[in-house]
């Protein structure tokens, strides 16, 4: 699978949890799945460093929960999502030599699934009547299996 594509899938991740991304990166970096010696980005196999974006990923889950959670539209969260999606874009550009390009298609991935996960879960909420947390947990899913398995194909 191209490497563009797989940056571009990244970055919805990002756009679906902004700390998900980041923390599948980390994991399949620390895990060897990413040849990331010798390059910017070898800093996210080191020894803590999925633990870091893990338990940030985790906080963001509880905190997706909350109802004083502001949208993901709103330019704090928007911009997060963006610099999140293009940063794990870039680092999985690095694995495989693209790096400007894989930030752009990461920064394309956090807008597509930022916006395309916000009228998702905005419209299967309304299908199943108004409650959110089914939504949001099954979002979380897609967003973590999708990034384990989009980190797992870069090698």
């Amino acid at each position: 699978m191209s490497i563009h594509l797989l940056a571009l899938l990244i970055g919805v991740v990002a756009g679906l949890r902004t700390m998900t991304a980041p923390a599948a990166v980390s994991i399949g970096a620390a895990a060897g799945w990413l040849p990331l010696d010798g390059t910017w980005a070898a800093f996210m196999g080191f020894r803590f460093t999925p633990y870091i974006f893990g338990l940030l990923a985790l906080v963001e889950f509880v905190g997706d929960q909350l109802p004083s959670t502001p949208s993901r539209k709103v330019p704090q969260q928007f911009g997060a999502r963006i610099v999140s999606g293009g940063f794990c874009g870039a680092v999985l550009g690095a694995a495989g030599g693209a790096m400007l390009g894989g930030l752009v298609a990461g920064v394309i991935g956090a807008v597509i699934g930022t916006l395309g996960g916000y009228e998702a879960r905005k419209r299967l909420v309304a299908a199943i009547g108004g409650k959110d947390l089914p939504i949001a947990v099954v979002e979380d899913a897609i967003a973590v299996l999708l990034a384990l398995w989009v980190v797992s194909l870069v090698s």
